[in-house]
């Protein structure tokens, strides 16, 4: 199994396989609109709208298992794009840890080591895929999107 293996929701309930994003570097971040951190969606957006012309998709994955965030995927994806000007692709609420984790976060936690242990910790926590579906890093929530801009040029600028 790899990464474009796997399909995802769109908070209107479709599903899409992340195959569409073949040759794409991927910025996978579980967000939160109530979350304390959730000042890095304008980071998150300033980073989508410099890079995508180069070949960068953030996507953002709302979850509630942290509980600070909208009742349903639509809510999230309108709060996001309302109160933080978000345009890039949001999803549908998804859990990130556990037996019901969707198999997305089950994917990226099991290929890469989180502090301590490999699940998510918190809301905001980021994995850099590049443009053949490998996991390059993965942010902590803390890291602010400013913090890894050398790393998604090292990934879009890569031969």
């Amino acid at each position: 199994m790899n990464i474009y293996d796997i399909e995802v929701p769109k908070p209107n309930g479709e599903v899409y396989p992340l195959s569409e994003y073949k040759g794409k570097a991927m910025l996978i971040v579980n967000t939160a609109t109530k979350c304390g951190l959730r000042d890095q969606f304008d980071g998150l957006e300033k980073m989508y709208a410099e890079y995508k012309e180069q070949g960068l998709v953030v996507l953002g994955f709302p979850s509630n298992q942290f509980k600070q965030e909208e009742a349903t995927g639509a809510e999230a994806q309108e709060a996001c794009r309302m109160t933080y000007g978000v345009t890039f692709p949001m999803h549908d609420l998804v859990k990130v840890n556990g037996a019901d984790a969707h198999p997305l976060f089950t994917y990226l936690t099991s290929n890469t080591k989180g502090f301590l242990t490999s699940g998510i910790k918190w809301n905001f926590t980021k994995f850099l895929v590049d443009q053949d579906g490998n996991i390059v890093s993965r942010f902590s929530p803390k890291d602010t999107p400013e913090s890894f801009k050398k790393d998604i040029e090292k990934v879009l600028t890569r031969s």
